[in-house]
């Protein structure tokens, strides 16, 4: 069931390889309410490919390769069309090819990989962030493992 506390929109650009994207939908909210997110904000999520990724890195971060997962805030341009809602936590670019790669590397489910990235992004949209220090990676990567359990431990991400 859809949490009528938050608009979360869950698009794929490319074929999701059997992953459950409507559990993506509902980990969001989770996380979103876990993290004490205001009722009525949105959140856009695309699963695209390596090659929109290394697109987006580069215009938005400047580095010409692909990533995993890229978080936006609400003030960047947004590429996902959202729901008419407001406020707006922001997006989240999630690469497929990547997410494969990385579940096969750490062997675990596509599922279970997607799942961790789309938290690490939500987390960075909530103030979150792993390269400032030792301190505030050991904050995010607890509330990692707090909803993903040993999964948010798995491995480290470069972003």
């Amino acid at each position: 069931m859809v949490d009528p506390r938050y608009s979360v929109t869950v698009e794929s650009a490319v074929d999701p390889r059997g992953a459950d994207v409507s559990a993506l939908r509902l980990l969001a909210e989770r996380v979103m309410e876990g993290e004490d997110v205001g009722e009525g904000t949105a959140l856009s999520v695309l699963i695209t490919s390596n090659e929109e990724m290394q697109r987006l890195n580069n215009a938005f971060l400047g580095i010409d390769e692909p990533t995993d997962v890229l978080s936006f805030p609400d003030e960047a341009d947004e590429f996902v069309e959202a729901a008419d809602a407001e406020p707006y936590l922001g997006d989240i670019a999630i690469g497929m090819e990547t997410a494969v790669h990385q579940a096969e590397e750490h062997q675990h489910s596509l599922d279970a990989e997607l799942a961790h990235l789309l938290v690490h992004g939500i987390l960075h949209l909530c103030g979150y962030d792993h390269v400032t220090g030792p301190e505030d990676e050991a904050r995010m990567r607890a509330r990692e493992e707090h909803y993903l359990g040993a999964l948010g431990h798995v491995h480290d991400h470069e972003q």
